[in-house]
């Protein structure tokens, strides 16, 4: 039997990790079509409110259910507005591993929110899912992602050279594909204790069943 993460819901100091819902779709779209999104993923651009729907309604709901991941909207615990996603994908439930990815709205950066989703998502993932495991794996250029990982405890394991592709918008308006080297980063349940005191505080809540 394929093992699934549950519907969940996480609740930081000033922020909600929830599943993605239909009412996400404006905000989800917006924030998939910015610039940086689109050099650092492999998000489609242009990405549309169709491709934002499809993505909640039918592709995050289908990887959770194979057991692959699971995809979590960040919003802010006051305004409830989307200001990022945190996404677990690769997952394997035999060695209780899973890969952790975060994307962060243009409207909210420079306010700590990744770090603060992917910290909050970890004791998580540690904690009541019992894994073993986090990988992160960010483009050697990347330097915001970088950052996170460090902020939350992470361990640099190497580079993977030349193993990630990057896109960059030429003149036209088109994306255009160049490669670059990928950093692997790991998070264990003991590297929790390395994070720094404000983000370990937070006072994480977590709600099962969510809806």
């Amino acid at each position: 039997m394929t093992s699934t993460f549950p519907t969940i819901s996480i609740s930081t100091e000033r922020l909600v990790l929830r599943p993605l819902d239909e009412d996400d779709v404006p905000a989800l779209a917006a924030m998939m079509n910015d610039e940086q999104t689109g050099a650092w993923t492999d998000v489609p651009q242009p990405f549309g409110e169709r491709d934002a729907r499809a993505w909640i309604t039918e592709e995050a709901p289908a990887e959770r259910v194979a057991g692959r991941g699971l995809d979590l909207a960040v919003t802010e615990f006051l305004t409830q507005r989307l200001v990022g996603v945190v996404r677990l994908t690769h997952t394997d439930w035999h060695v209780r591993s899973t890969e952790l990815s975060y994307i962060v709205a243009p409207w909210a950066r420079g306010e700590g929110y990744a770090a603060e989703a992917a910290l909050a998502a970890a004791h998580w993932i540690f904690g009541d899912q019992k894994f073993e495991r986090i990988e992160l794996r960010t483009a050697a250029d990347n330097t915001a992602a970088q950052q996170v990982a460090q902020k939350i405890g992470c361990i640099s394991e190497g580079v993977l050279r030349n193993a990630c592709i990057a896109h960059v918008r030429a003149e036209d308006g088109t994306w255009g594909d160049v490669r670059t080297d990928l950093i692997v980063w790991s998070l264990l349940p003991e590297d929790l204790e390395g994070a720094p005191e404000q983000l370990a505080d937070s006072g994480f809540t977590t709600f099962t069943d969510w809806n």
